[in-house]
């Protein structure tokens, strides 16, 4: 009998078939071979390795921010990157990419690098072992995540892969690389997800770029949070502050904001 998980996914990837005729600080290194480079990312080659390390070396950190977009922390967000002249990697979440697409059109307005983090969060390890999703079911996620990101930018280049949780469960780094996008991980996490004190989380992300030169950084933008009107709330004010005081400070010492690496 078919899940309720698995006919999600048939109808997600359904619109495709007819209209082409953490947990933990640092997500494992993984290698596999190359993909094809066609397909959804539109990135060029990619391999199954999961990168956690800039494109660039030395004085170099990656941002890149999970889980939005986020109608109210996601503009401010672009907001101090744009006033920093610093590019970032924003992983979207499908069913917010749905519900703001404004918000997606701004960040790809931007200059800012698109990676899919799939339609509803899953962790596609699963759980429990009977719960993790079999190749069929991580291609059509991924699929119609790209898609539907394309809906809302045209043409988009998604070149990354997030799994949610940095749970990648056996088939997602080699689906993804399939697809054209490249799995990244991190090296460095502020744990955002724990506190939104602003004075925490700036030290965190202060510190552990330092010590982690040339690393790709999590951390957060969404997800999105209702009020009971149906309004969107801020949720991640700390981290959007923590960002602003921090990457400043680290320009001025010389330090770049760049893409994370790419294989293949």
């Amino acid at each position: 009998m078919a899940t309720r998980r698995t006919r999600a996914l048939r109808r997600l990837a359904a619109p495709l078939l007819f209209g082409a005729a953490v947990l933990g600080a640092t997500a494992p290194a993984q290698a596999a071979g190359a993909g094809s480079g066609a397909g959804p990312g539109q990135g060029g080659k990619a391999t199954a390795e999961i990168v956690t390390t800039a494109e660039h070396q030395g004085n170099v950190a990656a941002l890149t921010f999970d889980d939005g977009p986020n109608p109210v922390d996601t503009p401010r967000l672009l907001q101090v990157l744009r006033e920093n002249r610093v590019k970032a990697v924003f992983c979207l979440w499908g069913e917010y990419v749905e519900r703001h697409p404004d918000v997606v059109r701004q960040i790809a307005a931007a200059g800012h690098t698109l990676c899919n983090h799939t339609m509803h969060h899953d962790n596609l390890a699963g759980w429990t072992p009977d719960q993790a999703f079999t190749e069929e079911e991580v291609r059509a996620d991924l699929e119609a995540t790209s898609a539907l990101i394309r809906e809302v930018v045209p043409g988009a280049r998604i070149p990354y892969f997030r799994a949610p949780y940095g749970a990648w469960g056996e088939h997602s780094p080699q689906v993804a690389a399939d697809l054209g996008m490249q799995p990244l991980g991190w090296a460095v996490t502020i744990e955002d997800w724990e506190t939104q004190d602003a004075d925490v989380l700036a030290q965190r992300l202060e510190e552990r770029i330092r010590a982690n030169p040339g690393g790709v950084v999590l951390l957060h933008d969404g997800p999105v949070v209702y009020d009971e009107a149906g309004q969107p709330q801020s949720f991640r004010a700390g981290t959007v502050e923590a960002v602003a005081r921090v990457v400043p400070e680290l320009k001025a010492e010389g330090w770049r904001f760049t893409k994370p690496a790419r294989r293949g």
